[in-house]
């Protein structure tokens, strides 16, 4: 039976190449990877990711549009985010003291509420979600994570108290299965720069 797919697979995509081979007009190159297996080499093929949605359930569309625009406020504070914290680990290394790394952390911490606390008041409860699971995926820590690390574990369990009373989680993880439209969004932005 699976020998009757791969037959089938092999005679559509034979089929689509003859198709593209009678258009003269347009000279198309295609790069194809080849694999040897067992002596036989065989061509290895990378198909585009699809996404599958339903457009006709306008609930749906209009649920996915809205995501695509918290994405786009969103994304570019959690690559800055992710900037930040590396350009301030990189300093970090190179102080001695723990009580310089402190004062360090206290002056950046200030500069960071100064440059940013009104922006990022101005986003929903919904961007706010967005924009933690956004920092898991540019930094591989979760907020909790980076609270404690840089503000100590009292002050992390604090925020994620008051997290949890707006029904938030400094928690959050971002995984690129369940959260497939997130990552297929940002794939395509990344494609538009």
């Amino acid at each position: 039976m699976k020998h009757n797919y791969f037959l089938l697979l092999l005679y559509i995509l034979i089929s689509i190449e003859f198709a593209n081979a009678q258009d003269t007009t347009k000279r198309r190159t295609r790069l194809v990877r080849y694999e040897i297996v067992d002596g036989d080499t065989i061509p290895v093929y990378t198909f585009d990711e699809v996404i599958l949605r339903d457009l006709r359930d306008p609930d749906a569309y209009k649920k996915y549009l809205r995501l695509v625009r918290n994405v786009k406020k969103t994304l570019p504070y959690a690559k800055l985010v992710a900037f930040k914290i590396q350009m301030i680990e990189d300093n970090l290394n190179q102080l001695k003291t723990k009580r310089a790394k402190d004062k360090y952390i206290k002056l950046h911490e200030k500069a960071l509420k100064e440059d940013f606390a009104k922006q990022l008041e101005n986003l929903s409860v919904t961007q706010g979600l967005l924009l933690m699971k956004l920092v898991h995926r540019e930094t591989g820590k979760t907020t909790y994570e980076i609270l404690k690390h840089y503000r100590g574990s009292t002050r992390a369990l604090m925020w994620q108290t008051f997290a949890k009373l707006y029904g938030s989680n400094t928690k959050d993880t971002y995984d690129p299965v369940e959260d497939y439209q997130i990552e297929h969004i940002i794939r395509s932005l990344e494609i538009e720069d």
